[in-house]
């Protein structure tokens, strides 16, 4: 079954995962009654804003393997991207990271409700905390946050998770060579680096998108991320 009027998701997604986007939508629908988790539920809102948001980043080089990881998507909301990558990426291990118990509540609905192939683990903590944790921190090999804070801000989130050849995606907006510089000046001080820089405009006059990827250039110090908040209202 495929969706018509979305040229640009029927050119990357199978008709199995067009399925799956469209009980997503449901699920989160239902939820939502009860539960105010996103407004982007319907129509461009939801298979552009949402969907193909999340997604386009990781078909700009398609010799590049993403899936077969483990992966972290911080401030996860209700799922995206972590849950649009789960399904386009079904042999990856997910971890989706978010302090609102609302939202990781609902998650764990949406992941009993759908038929991921992955492993799915949900995880209600803020992530200055987990990002100290042995258990997390270093071992993952993509880390993504969408609409979390500034660049600076989540640099200081993702780059204590990643391992040695891992990836951050950093989801941002508009970006100009004063967001560079900034952002170039954190990462000096956690150890990384700004490995490409993506840009695409969305489909149906969505806005402009920019995906920043960063990669560790030595471990981050274990002074970061700083105590719970200062990274967003300090930011590097």
């Amino acid at each position: 079954m495929q969706i018509i009027h979305y040229k640009e998701l029927n050119e990357i997604l199978s008709s199995n995962e067009i399925q799956l986007f469209k009980e997503l939508q449901k699920i989160i629908s239902e939820i939502n009654k009860n539960t105010n988790l996103t407004r982007l539920i319907e129509g461009d809102d939801y298979w552009i804003s949402q969907v193909y948001d999340s997604i386009w980043p990781f078909y700009l080089s398609p010799n590049k393997p993403f899936d077969g990881k483990k992966f972290v998507d911080i401030g996860s909301g209700c799922g995206f991207p972590g849950l649009a990558y789960a399904i386009t990426h079904p042999h990856s291990e997910v971890y989706l990271v978010d302090s609102s118990r609302k939202k990781t509540d609902s998650l764990k609905q949406i992941i009993d409700a759908l038929n991921f192939n992955n492993k799915i683990f949900v995880i209600n903590e803020r992530i200055e905390k987990i990002a100290h944790n042995a258990s997390y921190r270093n071992i993952f090999d993509i880390g993504t946050t969408r609409a979390v804070g500034s660049p600076s801000t989540v640099a200081e989130y993702i780059l204590p998770m990643l391992n040695k050849t891992g990836s951050g995606l950093l989801y941002c907006g508009k970006w100009t060579k004063k967001d560079e510089f900034k952002i170039r000046n954190s990462l000096d001080i956690l150890k990384g680096s700004i490995s490409e820089i993506k840009k695409t405009q969305l489909p149906k006059s969505k806005g402009e998108r920019n995906i920043i990827f960063i990669k560790p250039e030595q471990n981050c110090p274990n002074s970061y991320p700083r105590a719970i908040g200062k990274p967003a209202k300090y930011p590097l």
